[in-house]
């Protein structure tokens, strides 16, 4: 007897070989993990060039529409059409967007590299004259007191001790080892360069075929997926950009202006180190939440060794700007493009940061309010299928605010006007009745209000007892 196999019977065994060789890949990546990691930093390293071009493409990429949309437009503006137009017009959107981003970061570079090094310079120079003055000090306050002294020279001459320790035994027979991490670290500083000067050529062709790109995209996903589903797909990307592009350029203009008002302020106030601290400040000011007191710590101790004053002031200053970014200028720039709360926010950066680093921390937010809306959109669909409400305040429930606040009662009525009241009442809304039924129900109606009187003035008493 024939077989007779039907489509369903296929999709069921091409669902099983693909999960058994899944389950088979994963096996073999764990047995082989070491060559595994090698094949992918291996992978990391010959992808990095795109990876930094497909990054500087999609921060300049706003600059690039800009551009060759103004300049477009002015092409067309006259009478006399050029041939090439959009051509034109997206040359010049390179020309800016790329001169705009070396202009940036040698700006940048010009900014941090110079204050550091004077910097690192002054410190060496005043480390010793603040070292005497500390010992001098230590000795005019502890002269009164000889085992406080001594217990001090104590410490100093073991540190001193531990410092010769190190340098003879450990830093002078690993001289080797440092000289090769020293080497490694310039070839890896030049590679980084090399890296960098590919990802601006790739940066280039990004900008110039991200349309083409945009539309293969688009091609590819409406060939393979049903219409509502290629619609939601679409949909998904549309606000995954918009979720990204406006954090990160909202998140970069509020930093440049926290790191010019810095540089304001202490320009000033005339406190030292100012062009370099307001850079420190601007760019650390980039990750959320922790961003400003990363860039504060080492800002206060470089003033500190020069001024302790100006530190303190700095700190002052540093919780001021902080609050302003926070309340005033940030929902301003970034609005609720995000859509987190406080607490996801916060636990998105240290997610980010604990598994990437520096990008996780900047990232981290976008990625995790992207991945946020998603799991809520899916879960009110679920919500709306089962007929449930998708409200979130319909499920809130807070235990202060599930009791009614108790209603002080007013001063009881006298017997005659409640008599009042029921013979109004019944004259009133049963006018069918006889005279004789009136009065039968005007008296059931003063034995209700004579149980209803004597019942009120007992809880009244028992009321009066409790607040005794």
């Amino acid at each position: 007897m024939r077989i007779k196999l039907e489509k369903k019977h296929y999709q069921w065994g091409l669902t099983a070989f693909l999960v058994i060789l899944c389950c088979f890949i994963v096996f073999f990546m764990l047995l082989r993990a070491d060559s595994v990691g090698h094949g992918l930093s291996k992978l990391g390293d010959a992808i990095e060039p795109l990876v930094y071009g497909m990054i500087m493409a999609y921060l300049l990429c706003p600059i690039y529409n800009f551009t060759v949309s103004r300049s477009y437009s002015l092409f067309n503006k006259g009478k006399y059409k050029f041939k090439h137009d959009l051509t034109i017009a997206k040359v010049i959107g390179t020309i800016i967007s790329i001169a705009i981003l070396i202009i940036a970061i040698a700006g940048v570079l010009w900014m941090i590299i110079p204050g550091l090094i004077d910097s690192i310079m002054k410190v060496i120079d005043i480390l010793p004259e603040a070292m005497r003055s500390f010992t001098a000090w230590v000795d005019v306050k502890f002269a009164n007191l000889p085992v406080a002294k001594d217990y001090l020279d104590q410490i100093s001459n073991n540190i001193t001790e531990y410092a010769i320790d190190f340098a003879t035994n450990t830093i002078l027979p690993n001289s080797g080892n440092m000289a090769a991490a020293i080497s490694g670290t310039v070839f890896g500083a030049i590679g980084f360069f090399f890296n960098f000067l590919i990802g601006i050529i790739v940066c280039v062709y990004f900008l110039n075929i991200k349309d083409t790109l945009s539309a293969q995209a688009k091609k590819i996903i409406v060939a393979h997926f049903k219409e509502k589903t290629a619609e939601e797909i679409l949909e998904g990307a549309d606000y995954t950009n918009r979720t990204f592009g406006g954090f990160i350029s909202g998140k970069i203009i509020d930093s440049i202006i926290i790191g010019i008002l810095c540089f304001i302020i202490m320009s000033i106030f005339g406190w030292e180190y100012s062009l370099l601290i307001s850079c420190i400040i601007g760019i650390t000011n980039i990750i959320p939440f922790f961003g400003p007191f990363i860039g504060a710590i080492p800002s206060a101790l470089l003033l500190l060794m020069v001024n302790p004053m100006h530190c303190v002031y700095f700190i002052i200053l540093i919780i001021v700007l902080q609050q302003f970014d926070g309340n005033i200028l940030g929902p301003k720039i970034l609005g609720d493009s995000t859509g987190l709360g406080s607490f996801w926010v916060l636990f998105a950066v240290l997610v980010g940061g604990g598994l990437f680093g520096f990008p996780g921390m900047v990232l981290s937010i976008p990625i995790f309010a992207v991945i946020y809306a998603y799991c809520a959109r899916a879960l009110n669909r679920r919500l709306a299928k089962r007929g449930f409400s998708t409200n979130t305040l319909d499920y809130k429930v807070d235990k202060y605010r599930t009791h009614k606040p108790r209603q002080k009662r007013t001063k009881p009525m006298l017997k005659d006007d409640l008599k009042d009241i029921i013979s109004g009442y019944v004259k009133d809304e049963v006018t069918e009745m006889t005279d004789e039924e009136v009065r039968q129900a005007e008296d059931e109606g003063h034995q209700i209000m004579e149980a209803t009187l004597v019942e009120f003035h007992d809880d009244t008493d028992t009321q009066r007892q409790d607040e005794e």
